[in-house]
């Protein structure tokens, strides 16, 4: 077991729930936001989760021609918004009992 590791996989969950609660956003721009807070995940593991997300209902998406090239864009729902709410209060007892 390799609880870092997980730790990071939460975080990251947690990441896309809170960006995609601010303003749409595409993979591409994702994994380098990702990137800038020390996550390096490949497409072949961004996009699945993106699916997954999507699929329990977290997420919605549309699809945008950009340039010649569709581009889906990702956003939260309302149910989205109640895990992301359930998480921050996770991650507000964490943070006030771990870090000191």
């Amino acid at each position: 077991m390799n609880a870092l590791a997980k730790f990071k996989k939460g975080a990251i969950m947690v990441h896309i729930l809170y960006h995609a609660s601010k303003e749409p956003f595409y993979g591409v721009w994702l994994k380098r936001e990702l990137k800038r807070h020390g996550y390096n995940i490949s497409y072949g593991t961004l996009y699945p989760w993106l699916n997954k997300l999507s699929a329990a209902g977290y997420l919605q998406f549309y699809e945008k021609n950009v340039n010649g090239k569709i581009r889906k864009y990702y956003t939260i729902t309302d149910l989205g918004k109640k895990q992301l709410l359930e998480m921050k209060k996770y991650l507000k007892e964490l943070h006030d009992e771990v870090i000191e």
